[in-house]
């Protein structure tokens, strides 16, 4: 039997969709599952064992064989005899039909309920809900039903090579004294970032009162803004990866390093959990429901306002209150009351 799981499209979302995955997986053992995806979700999930092979779809790419006709004849080809899809777009159900794959399984919405074999009834958008419970609904749609939520994720050698290179340049104390990841930024929008001053702010209370060398992870959009954070911060002790070559590998073995992570709400969040890295994260415009992970070792903080929270990209009403009125203050303690959590459950075991 082949199956084919079509990924969500975003790097959080990708995660949140391992545990609906991973019963896929072992509720058909025997199948070879093939994973359509974009190039970049990939290197989120590289390294799980979570499907067999991969169909790389980038719609704008370069190559002809990753756009949609080239999608469509590597799937025909396969004769797939089941497809997941996870995302909810109406293009990826009409490349599911077009690739004539039999059973087709995926949410009714906007209007591509009649490209599918399997329609289930979304949950309204208007009600906050955990996203990663939408997809294990898709595996208990296909016979795969899992009360699991724990996600997953790899780190290459390579990527745990590159990172242990970028602390062979500093004196092994700053490292053995345990690291504190900034995670800043996001692919969202503006309106969800925290600004540099708060996090420089915050990193400088990390390492002279909790005594913890602080790292600032970044892609290659948010790296003039780890730059900043640095230099505002001014410390020795305060780094980031900004002068690597930015992967997104590098990210999660920097995470998986940590420990604890502070991160906005994006994607980059997410690895902490598989690694079990407890986490803090700043939510501004978006429901902490809808990328609620069930870790008990994370801390949300968000401000009470009454215009949040609104789920824009840009805040509507310019002055960017959800973000730029939480104050490093109340995130340090957070952050304090995280590490002291985890060294008394240490303790206990």
């Amino acid at each position: 039997m082949k199956i084919a799981v079509f990924l969500p499209n975003w790097i959080g979302d990708a995660v949140m969709a391992t545990p609906a995955l991973r019963a896929i997986r072992d509720g058909y053992p025997d199948a070879e599952i093939i994973a359509i995806l974009r190039p970049y979700v990939l290197d989120a999930v590289d390294g799980t064992n979570l499907f067999d092979r991969v169909i790389r779809w980038n719609p704008k790419g370069p190559y002809d064989d990753e756009r949609a006709t080239g999608v469509v004849r590597k799937l025909r080809a396969a004769r797939c005899e089941l497809g997941v899809l996870f995302p909810n777009s109406i293009r990826s159900a009409v490349i599911a039909w077009r690739g004539r794959i039999k059973r087709r399984v995926g949410f009714a919405r906007d209007g591509r309920g009649f490209l599918l074999t399997d329609r289930l009834q979304p949950k309204s958008r208007t009600t906050p809900n955990p996203v990663i419970d939408e997809y294990c609904r898709l595996a208990d749609a296909v016979g795969c039903g899992t009360d699991s939520r724990q996600t997953e994720a790899a780190v290459a050698p390579l990527h745990q090579l590159e990172l242990e290179e970028f602390w062979s340049a500093f004196h092994p104390a700053i490292r053995e004294r345990g690291i504190v990841t900034l995670n800043p930024g996001g692919a969202f929008g503006a309106a969800k970032h925290w600004p540099a001053e708060s996090f420089a702010a915050l990193a400088r209370r990390i390492s002279s009162d909790l005594d913890k060398t602080v790292l600032v992870v970044c892609g290659p959009a948010e790296k003039k803004e780890a730059e900043q954070i640095v230099e505002l911060a001014d410390r020795p002790d305060i780094l980031s990866l900004a002068d690597q070559p930015l992967t997104l590998g590098l990210t999660k073995a920097a995470i998986r390093d940590s420990d604890a992570l502070v991160t906005t709400d994006s994607g980059p969040r997410h690895f902490a959990k598989p690694f079990g890295v407890p986490t803090v994260t700043l939510f501004g415009p978006t429901h902490k429901a809808w990328s609620e992970t069930y870790d008990e070792r994370s801390i949300h903080v968000q401000l009470d306002l009454d215009c949040g929270p609104c789920q824009q990209r840009v805040c509507p009403l310019v002055h960017h209150r959800c973000m730029k009125d939480l104050g490093p203050e109340r995130v340090f303690q957070a952050v304090r009351k995280l590490l002291a959590n985890t060294q008394e459950t240490r303790r206990a075991a």
